[in-house]
């Protein structure tokens, strides 16, 4: 059944790329293949090999890969690896979310056993180790280290560098994947995706998004990340109800080193970073730091976005002890893109965009220049690990978020005494409407600390600990100029406060009970309190006193069953307070997701299958209604009884030291249990139907082939099923499916002159210019007792590529 499964992933992921691509790759791959066996005719080879541990559990699936080489391999279930290598001094990477560097001079074979326990020190892993999980879990997690997202990494935004996760669906505003982007896992938007960075909650408190546009080439900063799929473990910040992903930043080096990146591409994009470290100096103290500037004019008209970003961290390393302050952020100005268009526009001119548009003194179409999105964030971290005799370590982080800007918008023929002004007259006339433009202000403060106490001995793990956050928002409107009154004084048309506190403690541990057979338990208490008071625009009421306090138990067990399987099995309970724009649309109930989890994980030196099924139960799921509020915010309501059943497959398959294949799929089933919405007047039952924005299959590829050193050439395709934007299953709601092909070359120049490597990177986005929408909206009116019905789309890219160049010092 397994390689059936697989027969249909490659034919279905990879006969476009073979049917299309094969003529034109074979010379190529022949030129390759002939380097390939030329280069390695004559040597004379040893082997190294051995097992990789974690403490004294072996590691499977973890990845061995030799500095300045194509050779790699990974750890099979008992944690035995074995490379064949020429004679000569080698580094070898052992990754495993970590990392660790081990030096060898191989003259002869050589047995090398490693212990990655040590591993979380050196790469600050420590930080993550309450929220984290390993292939011994009974979790469903992927793993994504920082070799593979500079591969990739030209300027797009983390989520583009998501994209081929398995479930995972992304979207771009701007189309191009700079910008506001974000992705979608097991249907779950991204306010059900808990984001934590170095263990502190990113979602913004209130709103409970990700905004990635905040923090520009934050994956130039990125050591790895992890995405959880379904509740995961406990985490700090709001409930995890689709994923949660867990990013650990850079770690401190040990060397100095400097680089500088410097990247262009379609739709005049550019990226300039530069990054540098000055290695630990008096045995204890590191320093380092990076600073980016990302612009691009967008696939979309005017889609543009100027990103300027910073990342700056120092380091105490002592014997028991790592303490780290760090600070990163930036601005960004953005034009609106969130609008979409029609069905019309989009067979006309699929990059048009609405936003900023009105009618000049001629009656001319023109557009606003300043129509953007502009915002600053600063982050402050002090992340304190200690380590104590016994098995006994803890964590202590202390972190504050400022952050402040505005959506500035030009809105056409409003009526003024909704904005708080009286009638005037101008050249003899009175005026009682008239464009206006208006600044819509968020300045926030979000603070807190989390904490976590450690016991580890031989079969026995355990964790507690627990977090306080504190928001503050201020939420308020100005209108800065208006067109028949350009002397009208700056005024406010609204305020608003706002006020969260999220308080939450959790124990959880993992016991071995056999040699075969280990036990999860995770229990989490989450309080949560939420005020807002003052008025939002046309001067009406907005007041919130809100409080919950919810109890999230998880348990599990892992039963290995061979050398090279392990079965495991998970529960979790889940719950979620409502954000701010459910307030604002209604009376919402807070949400609560039973998951159940089961998995299958096989590792062999050659082959590597990660499978589950998972059944997700929900009770007033807040799910999307399609409809998006005035500053393009997705407007959500309560859904009663839902469930997602789905079945999810990805793969390692190394079909020659040089080439591998990495296939996945996720195929789904997403329903409301009933639906209730009106039409023609009348509140109607709908059945049950499908939940909105979540298609039936979702499926990556990835083709990998390094033919001689330094050389790495990525084929890389997504497939996303159709969905629908609406829970009415109708077609004016339906998004198609569609197939989407990458191409990513690097080559990297070891020993060059001046520099210690220099990395050609190139990226073909969309290759065979699949005219595609990811995303749109879809709403409803009534007139007359009548129902209409409309939706807006938001296209994404057309073939478009990136180039880059990276000198390390």
């Amino acid at each position: 059944m397994v390689f059936r499964i697989f027969y249909f992933i490659n034919y279905r992921i990879t006969a476009p790329f073979i049917r299309n691509n094969v003529l034109r790759m074979k010379n190529v791959f022949l030129l390759f293949s002939f380097f390939f066996f030329a280069l390695n005719g004559f040597s004379q080879e040893f082997q190294v090999s051995g097992i990789v541990t974690d403490g004294n559990s072996p590691l499977s699936g973890v990845l061995v890969r030799v500095e300045k080489s194509s050779e790699f391999t990974q750890t099979d279930s008992a944690g035995k690896y074995a490379l064949q290598l020429e004679e000569g001094e080698y580094q070898l990477i052992f990754s495993f979310g970590n990392q660790k560097r081990i030096s060898i001079d191989l003259s002869e074979d050589m047995i090398l056993n490693v212990d990655m326990s040590d591993a979380q020190e050196v790469l600050n892993e420590v930080f993550l180790s309450a929220v984290r999980v390993t292939a011994d879990s009974p979790i469903t997690f992927s793993n994504l280290s920082n070799e593979e997202i500079e591969d990739r990494n030209l300027g797009q935004d983390i989520p583009a560098l998501m994209q081929y996760l398995p479930g995972v669906v992304m979207t771009s505003d701007a189309g191009a994947g700079i910008g506001y982007s974000s992705i979608r896992v097991r249907g779950t938007e991204s306010r059900g995706i808990n984001v934590t960075i170095n263990g502190v909650p990113y979602n913004d408190a209130e709103s409970q998004g990700t905004f990635w546009v905040n923090l520009g080439d934050f994956a130039s900063s990125v050591e790895n990340l992890q995405l959880q799929r379904g509740v995961g473990t406990s985490t700090n910040g709001a409930g995890a109800f689709g994923a949660s992903l867990n990013i650990l930043t850079d770690r401190y080096s040990y060397e100095p080193s400097a680089e500088i990146a410097n990247s262009f591409g379609s739709y005049n994009t550019r990226k300039h970073t530069v990054k540098f470290s000055t290695g630990i100096f008096d045995d204890h103290w590191e320093f380092s730091g990076r600073a980016s500037v990302i612009k691009s004019d967008g696939y979309i008209d005017r889609a543009s976005t100027d990103l300027k970003s910073y990342f700056f961290q120092g380091s105490y390393v002592g014997e028991t002890s790592l303490i780290k302050a760090l600070t990163f952020g930036g601005s960004e100005v953005t034009y609106q893109a969130w609008d979409g268009i029609d069905a019309d526009q989009l067979k006309e001119n699929r990059r048009f965009n609405p936003a900023g548009a009105y009618e000049d003194e001629d009656g001319n179409l023109a557009f606003y220049d300043n129509h953007v999105d502009d915002y600053k964030q600063d982050h402050f971290q002090l992340l304190w690990n200690e380590r104590y005799d016994k098995g006994w370590s803890s964590n202590l982080a202390l972190h504050y978020t400022y952050g402040r800007g505005f959506y500035e918008s030009y809105r056409a023929g409003e009526d003024l005494l909704e904005y708080g002004i009286e009638p005037f007259t101008a050249n003899g006339e009175e005026i009682t409407e008239s464009d206006l433009v208006t600044k819509k202000w968020l300045v926030n403060d979000f603070y807190g600390t989390t904490f976590n106490v450690q016991y580890q001995q031989e079969g026995l793990e355990v964790i507690a600990g627990g977090a306080w956050n504190n928001y503050e928002g201020d939420h308020f409107g100005e209108i800065i100029h208006a067109r028949f009154a350009p002397t009208l004084p700056l005024q406010h048309y609204y305020d608003n406060q706002s006020q969260k506190s999220d308080f939450n403690v959790f124990s959880k541990a993992t016991v071995e009970v056999s040699e075969k057979l280990s036990l999860y338990g995770d229990l989490q208490l989450r309080r949560i309190h939420y005020e807002v008071d003052g008025v939002e625009e046309e001067n009406v009421p907005f007041i919130v006193d809100d409080a919950h306090t919810f109890f999230n138990p998880k348990a599990g067990l892992t039963y290995r069953f061979s050398k090279a399987g392990r079965l495991y099995f998970s529960f979790a309970r889940a719950h979620r307070e409502p954000n701010r724009t459910d307030y604002e649309a209604g009376n919402p109930e807070p949400e609560e997701l039973n998951d159940y989890e089961l998995g299958w994980r096989y590792a062999s030196e050659k082959f590597q299958l990660n499978s589950n099924i998972y059944y997700m139960d929900y009770r007033n799921q807040l799910v999307l209604t399609g409809e998006l509020n005035d500053v393009g915010s997705p407007i959500r309501r309560n859904s009663g009884n839902s469930y997602r059943l789905g079945l999810e497959l990805d793969a390692v398959v190394m079909l020659h030291p040089k080439f591998s294949w990495r296939p996945n799929i996720a195929i789904s089933r997403n329903k409301n249990d009933e639906w209730f919405a009106p039409w023609d007047g009348e509140l109607i039952n709908f059945g049950k139907t499908d939940i909105s924005y979540s298609p039936d299959i979702v499926a990556g590829n990835i083709l990998e082939y390094r033919p001689v050193d330094g050389l790495e050439l990525k084929f890389l395709t997504k497939y996303v099923g159709e969905q629908y934007m609406s829970n009415l299953e109708n077609e004016a709601a339906l998004l198609e499916d569609y197939w989407v092909h990458d191409l990513n070359v690097q080559y990297t120049w070891r020993n060059a002159p001046l520099f210690e490597t220099v990395v050609f990177t190139g990226l073909i986005n969309n290759i065979f210019s699949e005219e595609y929408v990811s995303n749109g909206y879809y709403y409803t009116y009534d007139w007359d007792g009548t129902t209409y019905e409309g939706a807006g789309y938001y296209p994404q890219a057309t073939r478009n590529f990136l180039v880059g160049v990276t000198l390390k010092f």
